[in-house]
């Protein structure tokens, strides 16, 4: 009964938080930031994340070529400024079923090593239960745990500690 409830839940949620927008020929939603009329600003529309195949990944103004999901301190929520970012990836994932992922869950230096472990581990998990429930197969991701050991910024603030505190998503070739 928890298997069924759960999805249908992230479902509910997901919806009641899209944004409104228009469609490409892919089925991905577009941002629509068309200026008034005699503004002169032109006409802007986001990138589909999926419509570029894997060269996606690595191009910059393609939200596919972003890879960390970060958490707030002592945490394993995804936030939501991180869930366009976690439903692209699952888009992409989608789409491409030969595609294979590893979320790497890190943390800061505070606490103890068995602790980081430990909540890396629920970092990863936490980002591949949303893939999964977005709908890529849960063959195509694994999650580990790294903890403190692979820091993004080996400074001790405040600062630092926010961008180690992430799980980084990494496809084929990449790990």
């Amino acid at each position: 009964m928890k298997k069924l409830t759960l999805p249908a839940l992230l479902s509910v949620l997901l919806a009641a938080c899209s944004s409104t927008g228009t469609f490409d020929q892919t089925g991905t939603t577009v941002e629509d930031r068309s200026s008034t009329p005699g503004t002169g600003v032109p006409t802007v529309t986001a990138p589909s994340p999926a419509g570029s195949g894997i060269a996606a990944l690595t191009d910059p103004n393609n939200i596919l070529s972003k890879r960390s999901v970060f958490f707030d301190f002592d945490q394993f929520v995804i936030k939501a400024d991180a869930r366009p970012l976690v439903e692209a990836h699952a888009r992409f994932l989608v789409q491409n079923p030969q595609m294979k992922m590893l979320i790497q869950g890190n943390t800061d230096e505070r606490g103890s090593r068995e602790y980081n472990v430990a909540l890396g581990q629920k970092r990863a998990d936490a980002v591949r239960q949303a893939l999964t429930l977005l709908g890529a197969k849960e063959s195509q991701i694994e999650s580990v745990s790294l903890g403190e050991e692979k820091p993004r910024c080996s400074e001790s603030n405040e600062t630092c500690f926010a961008q180690n505190r992430r799980g980084d998503m990494l496809y084929s070739g990449e790990f």
